[in-house]
């Protein structure tokens, strides 16, 4: 079992909980609120550009040539993700450029930030991480149970495709490279991260209540 993995198992119960949470069970099966998931659009879009500044940040920290090519790679694949955001935008009138970030949003990217400038390359990658593989998992899950197209199927179908769990491996291979075991402040950051993603999810089902 890679660092990655372990990290990933200790940290389960965080991801389950993902899985079981009321909002991800509406993406599942179509019933979630249209204006709850265009929220949730519109704070991902935000928590992307910052991803994807984190990812050029870790870009210029690696001295291997490949390693940089993967990161870029890995940037390229958020700006994806935001394409699709950018579509739901579209079809729901939501205005992505300008959006205010909740709590949780703006919470998780200081978060991320913070963690991309001021520490070693190992411990942003350790807060980028759970994000790629936590929606790789969630995807592939989502795809066993998404029969009947519904109003979320391209969300899952995008998120269980081989392309982002191939993303989610790349940076998994990184952060065996660079993040060492032994580093206490790698495993806080993981699960630290894995939090943040869970109450983004709360974020998003109760920000209008």
């Amino acid at each position: 079992m890679s660092f990655a993995q372990q990290l990933w198992q200790e940290n389960r119960e965080i991801a389950q909980s993902c899985r079981n949470h009321p909002f991800v069970r509406g993406i599942e099966d179509g019933s979630l609120a249209k204006k709850l998931f265009s929220y949730y659009v519109s704070q991902d879009a935000f928590f992307l550009k910052a991803f994807a500044r984190a990812y050029t940040i870790a870009g210029a920290r690696v001295t291997d040539w490949n390693d940089f090519k993967t990161l870029h790679h890995l940037t390229e694949g958020v700006l994806g993700e935001l394409q699709l955001h950018e579509g739901y935008a579209r079809e729901w009138g939501v205005d992505i450029t300008q959006v205010e970030p909740g709590a949780a949003t703006r919470h998780y990217t200081d978060f991320v930030l913070a963690i991309a400038w001021g520490k070693e390359l190992g411990q942003t990658l350790a807060a980028l991480v759970p994000c790629m593989r936590l929606y790789a998992w969630l995807g592939q899950e989502l795809a066993k149970t998404n029969g009947k197209k519904h109003l979320y199927s391209n969300w899952i179908n995008t998120y269980s495709s081989k392309e982002i769990e191939e993303l989610a491996s790349e940076l998994e291979r990184l952060l065996v490279l660079y993040a060492s075991p032994k580093d206490k402040q790698i495993a806080e950051t993981y699960r630290y991260a894995m939090e943040c993603e869970l109450r983004f999810f709360e974020a998003a089902l109760t920000w209008d209540l």
